[in-house]
């Protein structure tokens, strides 16, 4: 028999990627979003899919639904969408993991949340093993979402530990890729925009921050993995790239590949913002076989051609 998927925030940049490779898996999949920073368009070529559902539904609310496996993908997820609400953010992480939780339970059904390396804060241990607990700011403007995330995994593991439910916890490092959308505030889809429509390419400090960058079908291969390995193996667990980059050194390699005009002006580094942001994948590695294999060059090759072609639908349309 079909198994049915549920993913939750499945029309957004990773959701909707997700939903596609569990489609092309032969599964039912269930995509349920709220579009709150989710877009329909995402998930537009899907709908030719026969075994494909889209319910628009917040999971803040209960929701009643027969599914064999749950990717729990609900929640903005980047800072100018989680901050915009916060309130509604940490509610999404808390009520909205219980409500998929109880769904999980009821159907008996595996269960994965998508926590984040926000979990972490502004690390002091580099890189970031799944050991480390964090430094996070309880009250700063970040704290909905790192609070809210790692409140949901200790609702995972409390329902694991009381009622033996089958879960799966990913922390997801930065990724990037199409679909990201055009407005969401990350620092690759910032940097192509900008750099696409020769405007000053904003970098926040002095640039000498580092991140990771992990491109979407990595991501995907590695949740994947993740979902079917043994039960026995909860997480949490890292994806994302270990390969490490200075913001400075992204943006000027933005404006070579896209042959752009625009110049660096450098602003105020936004309060929390980590300094350094770099994935062990040790336990990756050795549990679910897993590493990605996407050059930052390649995927940025992708991806800008992806925001080309949009800013060029979206400028006929007169939207920008």
């Amino acid at each position: 028999m079909r198994k049915i998927a549920l993913v939750t925030g499945g029309a957004g940049f990773i959701g909707s990627h997700l939903c596609e490779r569990l489609l092309n898996e032969g599964k039912y999949v269930i995509c349920v979003d709220n579009l709150f920073s989710g877009r329909k368009e995402n998930i537009q070529h899907l709908f030719r899919y026969p075994n494909f559902d889209f319910i628009l539904h917040d999971v803040i609310n209960p929701i009643s639904l027969k599914v064999d496996e749950i990717y729990h993908f609900a929640c903005p997820a980047s800072p100018p969408h989680y901050q915009y609400d916060p309130i509604f953010t940490m509610k999404t992480s808390v009520i909205g993991s219980l409500n998929v939780l109880e769904l999980a339970r009821f159907n008996n059904a595996k269960i994965m949340l998508a926590s984040t390396s926000e979990v972490y804060g502004d690390p002091l241990e580099h890189p970031q093993k799944e050991t480390y607990r964090g430094n996070v700011n309880p009250i700063g403007p970040r704290a909905c979402y790192d609070e809210g995330k790692r409140a949901a995994e200790t609702l995972f593991f409390d329902y694991y530990r009381k009622y033996k439910l089958r879960i799966k916890v990913i922390r997801i490092f930065n990724t990037y890729g199409p679909r990201m959308r055009h407005d969401d505030g990350r620092v690759v889809s910032n940097f192509i925009v900008q750099a696409l429509n020769n405007e000053d390419i904003t970098v926040y400090g002095d640039g000498t921050q580092t991140r990771s960058f992990c491109y979407i079908d990595d991501l995907i291969e590695g949740i994947i993995k993740m979902m079917n390995s043994d039960d026995s193996f909860l997480g949490p667990v890292n994806l994302g790239n270990p390969d490490e980059f200075r913001v400075i050194d992204l943006a000027n390699k933005i404006i070579k590949m896209t042959n752009s005009k625009s110049k660096i002006v450098f602003k105020d580094l936004p309060e929390d913002d980590p300094k350094k942001r770099r994935p062990d994948i040790t336990l990756a590695k050795e549990k679910l076989n897993w590493e990605p294999k996407t050059t930052l060059d390649v995927g940025l090759k992708e991806t800008i051609k992806y925001f080309r072609e949009f800013l060029g639908n979206y400028k006929k349309l007169g939207f920008l």
